[in-house]
């Protein structure tokens, strides 16, 4: 059993200036020691990324370069000079173009990861952030034991796609808005702890054609939204006033 610190000896403990990464993580009853960690982002999402956990290092530790961010970059970031490249402690150049090519390429992420001998991968927002196959991949690795910087494989399979994060949300009991899925239900999976949805219950909030489009946008009623499952950060998304 542990015993639980009393509230003058945590807040002695955070007062304290420390020697190394270790040392903190040793004293707070820690696992591991996260040191380096793969940035699989670009643009303001890396730079907000490290400017934070440079800020808390010196701030909860009071030492510097105890964090050591290793960042993959693409030729036009660097030779634009990017603010996040200019930040980084290492570089690892990418191939450039589409994200798939880089940023959101999950066998490139884990490749790097594993090379690069890192402790953890954070993805941000975007890209392959959102993509369970990079927390499943990394977690593969025994030999490393890379840890994800977010959400678990199953959680993020669950909510990643809107029309099961729909499904599972409405069904859990969160008011949801009119939408082509309402009234779908997963209640007695929930209640036994699964959240893979049956395909033919997935298919029965999805519309396929023009003519379930129009049934379902009078349920929902007019002005609606219409989105794809999957529409690539909102670009899908298009407004509609009446049926005509």
């Amino acid at each position: 059993m542990r015993r639980s610190m009393s509230g003058s000896a945590l807040e002695a403990m955070h007062l304290m200036k420390w020697d190394s990464l270790k040392e903190y993580v040793e004293q707070h009853q820690g696992s591991r020691v996260i040191s380096r960690i793969l940035i699989a982002n670009n643009g303001i999402a890396a730079v907000k990324c490290m400017q934070s956990m440079r800020r808390w290092e010196y701030g909860e530790l009071g030492i510097k370069n105890s964090l050591v961010f290793v960042c993959m970059a693409t030729p036009e970031d660097i030779k634009a000079n990017a603010e996040f490249v200019r930040m980084a402690d290492e570089v690892v150049e990418v191939p450039g173009g589409a994200n798939n090519n880089n940023y959101a390429n999950v066998d490139l992420i884990v490749d790097i990861a594993q090379r690069k001998n890192v402790d953890a991968v954070w993805a941000g927002w975007g890209h392959a952030s959102e993509n369970p196959n990079l927390p499943r991949k990394l977690a593969q690795d025994r030999k490393r034991d890379i840890v994800f910087l977010g959400p678990g494989a199953a959680a993020m399979h669950a909510l990643g796609d809107k029309v099961g994060s729909s499904i599972i949300a409405q069904s859990a009991g969160v008011p949801c808005i009119s939408w082509s899925g309402t009234g779908v239900d997963i209640t007695d999976l929930i209640a036994k702890g699964i959240t893979d949805i049956p395909a033919e219950v997935y298919e029965k909030a999805c519309v396929h054609t023009v003519e379930e489009a129009l049934a379902a946008a009078k349920k929902v009623g007019y002005p609606l939204m219409v989105k794809a499952s999957e529409g690539g950060g909102g670009k899908g998304i298009r407004k509609v006033m009446h049926e005509g």
